[in-house]
């Protein structure tokens, strides 16, 4: 057996130790009439043997290369040669032919169908040499002199350079679409210092680099103090029986939203991968906020005339306790001196834990409990807290970043100063920017959108100065997978594709086309690849789209939901979509295939409206948390009248006999009056644009209705709008005035009072206190009052003054 497995795979005898551990492996874990019905491995230790683990001896094997044992451009996996399993571990033992090493891994990809030639240059092998990875689990491999592959001449390294370019010609290898945009030459004619410019403001790597320059010194003595701020750990002995877990040092230059450099932050994380579940930790699970209730929140403020607010824990991670025992190495360039020896005992979570994020959820939500704040049972990021005459505060949190809102300005300033006294705590003041979303308040209403994310994914993918397209698929467009077509590189059509998912966020416009286009993520084709190009076409020439939420609109909460029939030409399934409106604006969506093959269209729609009455349903639920219950059933619009008849009738003829129980769910919540299913025309069918390509004038008809519009359009039509730049300042568009928000009185001139009146009765401010200005001399009548606007923008108070006293506007022309 030793001898077929090397002959098979033309392999050097000097193997034939690691071909014997092989072949007896295989031989303890087959039948054999020794030990009748078991084999002897099941017989040795009474538990019958896995074997799914059995690869050919002798293949290809491409082990990966974890992210912190290479740096930001070597290559991710090595090629090597399988040669069984490893005597001290559960991982696969191989060669690499290059480096001459044995490397034990349990993260790699086989290629059994593909032998080592061992003939060949090794050069050639792998047409780019392999560095050496001296951070991989390796030992020095068995070397016999006279079975030794032959060795290449040693050579200087530029001689070596010369060569390796002078193979990648012969060899043409396509280089990834994240390097397009770097200009790379190898000719002898350039500046040897020009290959380095790439590399001068680039973070460090390794401790070593970083320790060279100050920033980063002060940024890690920054790091170490806030740890130990935080009691995070202890200096102790390593109990016996215990291990620890190393740590590194990670760097990072933070930008603005401009681009610059606002800071630069050294973190201290703990190399969590080499964590054993049941010993260092157990849970790991942490809930973040959904999109869908993010933009829930925004609408309900919208709607009350609310003001949103932005939190951010500092090194949030580090204030979560650990309930198990932990011990990490000493950080490097920290170490105690007399203590080297000696380990840090954790008592708080540390960054690169598994169960970090999670410690982390659970002190945070103890804090929300201790301060009177009641969990949504239905989104456990939400809280909500209530006082006397109806004042209420929000609080929805994503890992260390939280907004609230609310009706009292007391709350709001109570729940700041509660947070800061508990966690370190930066108040960025108004919503503006949230997990890549924008958001713009004004006196119209709130809108939402991904300007910046949109551009920068056209930046990557090379499409920035691509033609804009009026709609992101094609009418009447069918996929299908496209078996004969040109295969494309699929890591890249992924990206274009995961890119495009975190855009639907606010986008709802583009949901049906990369719903169709994520499908055929597996094997690509050209044919898909344009599809999504087609996509990006239509985000250049919508670039500043989103959805606005309108104040006091008053067109409350529906829905509408619909289908296609058998619109997926591969399995013939057909595609629900709904989508739930508030304020004008959509606060939910969903584009998806449906599980079962419909036999109707009437089966397709009744399918769609089941998935969206339980979308529906949970809605309502969170309307409740939030004190704002809807007051009768949620109307649900449908252009299929045989669904709707469905619906309210228990009707089992031929056609609907068939229909799983699940799907008449709804036949219960349409008896029950919590859901009522409307009829409208196709042509007023909103989700309509989430089922299928449309023709443009009907695709920006219902993406319109969607609530869908260009910020260049709410800035022309609001005359106060909120810049983000300027978080607390309000402009009149009408007359180029900016109001300072430091002003100790209201301020006013000629013309102003109108427009002022009518922005601050769009907030809820009274009329009376503008109104008792004399706007022809800019004057103060007698009054004392005090005026706050509710959404920061400016809060003015004045006492007594004397009727003809000037007052002093403290404005400021653009």
């Amino acid at each position: 057996m030793v001898r077929s497995l090397l002959v098979k795979g033309r392999i050097p005898k000097k193997f034939w130790p690691e071909a014997v551990l092989w072949s007896v492996h295989i031989l303890n874990r087959s039948p054999t009439f020794s030990v009748k019905n078991m084999t002897p491995q099941e017989a040795w230790s009474g538990l019958k043997p896995a074997v799914d683990h059995f690869r050919v001896f002798g293949c290809i094997v491409y082990a990966h290369i974890p992210d912190e044992k290479r740096k930001k451009l070597d290559d991710k996996s090595e090629k090597c040669v399988f040669l069984g399993v490893s005597e001290v571990s559960k991982a696969y033992k191989l060669y690499n032919p290059v480096t001459k090493k044995i490397v034990v891994s349990r993260d790699m990809i086989f290629d059994e169908n593909t032998m080592w030639n061992w003939s060949e240059n090794r050069s050639v092998q792998q047409q780019i040499p392999v560095y050496d990875d001296s951070d991989n689990e390796e030992v020095a491999a068995p070397e016999t002199q006279a079975q030794q592959p032959p060795q290449p001449k040693v050579q200087s390294s530029q001689h070596f350079e010369e060569e390796r370019y002078n193979l990648r010609d012969e060899n043409s290898r396509k280089r990834p679409a994240w390097m397009m945009d770097y200009d790379v030459s190898y000719s002898s004619s350039d500046d040897e210092n020009a290959h380095f410019a790439l590399l001068v403001d680039s973070d460090p790597i390794t401790y070593t680099e970083a320790v060279k320059e100050e920033k980063w010194r002060e940024a890690m003595d920054n790091e170490i103090k806030s740890i130990e701020k935080n009691q995070t750990w202890e200096l102790t002995d390593l109990p016996k029986g215990k291990k620890t877990i190393g740590v590194k040092w990670v760097f990072r230059t933070k930008l603005n939203e401009k681009g610059e450099v606002d800071k630069h932050k050294a973190r201290l994380v703990a190399k969590g991968y080499k964590q054993k579940h049941g010993i260092d930790y157990k849970e790991v699970f942490a809930p973040v906020a959904r999109h869908d209730t993010i933009r829930l929140v925004i609408s309900l403020a919208t709607q009350n005339s609310w003001q949103i607010f932005q939190l951010d824990v500092k090194s949030a991670f580090l204030h979560g306790n650990l309930q198990e025992e932990v011990y990490i190495d000493q950080p490097p360039g920290y170490e105690r001196k007399g203590e080297e020896e000696k380990v840090f005992k954790l008592k708080k979570a540390l960054y690169g834990l598994k169960q970090a994020p999670r410690a982390w959820y659970s002190r945070i939500d103890a804090h929300f409990a201790k301060l009177g704040f009641h969990k949504c049972p239905f989104e456990h990021t939400l809280y909500v807290k209530t006082e006397e005459e109806g004042k209420i505060l929000m609080v929805c949190l994503y890992v260390d970043d939280l907004i609230f809102t609310g009706s009292d300005a007391k709350m709001f300033d109570e729940f700041k100063k509660s947070m800061m006294m508990e966690f370190e705590m930066t108040d960025l003041g108004l919503l503006h920017y949230f997990l890549g979303l924008e958001v713009i308040q004004t006196t119209a209403g709130n809108f939402i959108y991904q300007k910046k994310y949109a551009h920068d994914i056209l930046n990557r993918f090379q499409m920035d100065d691509c033609k804009p397209f009026g709609t992101p698929a094609e009418h009447g467009l069918k996929l299908c997978k496209d078996k004969g077509g040109k295969e494309v590189d699929s890591t890249f059509y992924k990206q274009i594709i995961g890119s495009l998912m975190y855009l639907t966020y606010t986008r709802p416009d583009i949901m049906y086309a990369v719903s169709l286009v994520s499908r055929y993520m597996e094997k690509p084709t050209e044919m898909h690849l344009n599809a999504a190009k087609r996509i990006l076409r239509y985000v250049k020439g919508t670039i500043d789209y989103g959805v606005f939420y309108k104040r006091e609109d008053g067109s409350g909460f529906v829905g509408y939901t619909y289908s296609d029939y058998a619109g997926d030409i591969d399995d013939r399934k057909s595609t629900s979509g709904h989508t739930f409106l508030l304020n004008s604006g959509a606060v939910s969506w969903s584009s998806k295939k449906q599980q079962i093959v419909t036999l109707s269209s009437t089966e397709a729609e009744h399918v769609a409206a089941a998935a969206s009455s339980c979308q529906a349903m949970w809605l309502k639920k969170i309307f409740e948390v939030l004190g704002d219950a809807q007051k009768g059933p949620t109307t649900i619009y449908c252009d299929n009248m045989s669904t709707i008849k469905l619906s309210r009738n228990p009707v089992m003829h031929g056609r609907s006999k068939h229909i799983d129980v699940r799907f008449h769910f709804l036949r219960d919540l349409c008896s029950d009056e919590k859901i009522v299913l409307e009829y409208c025309k196709s042509g007023e069918q909103v989700a309509d644009i989430l089922t299928k390509p449309l023709k443009q004038p009907a695709f920006e008809k219902l993406r319109s209705m969607m609530g869908m519009c260009s910020f260049r359009s709410i800035e022309q039509e609001d005359d106060y709008v909120m810049r983000p730049s300027q978080a607390r300042v309000l402009e009149c568009r009408s007359c180029g005035l900016v109001c300072s928000p430091r002003s100790d009185l209201l301020p006013l001139l000629k013309g102003l009072p109108e427009r002022f009146s009518r922005a601050g009765a769009a907030l809820g401010l009274p009329r009376g206190p503008v109104a008792q200005f004399d706007s022809s001399t800019g004057a103060a009548l007698t009054e004392e009052s005090r005026t706050s606007i509710i959404f920061g923008i400016l809060v003015s108070s004045f006492d007594r003054t004397t009727a003809g006293t000037p007052i002093n506007p403290l404005l400021s022309r653009r």
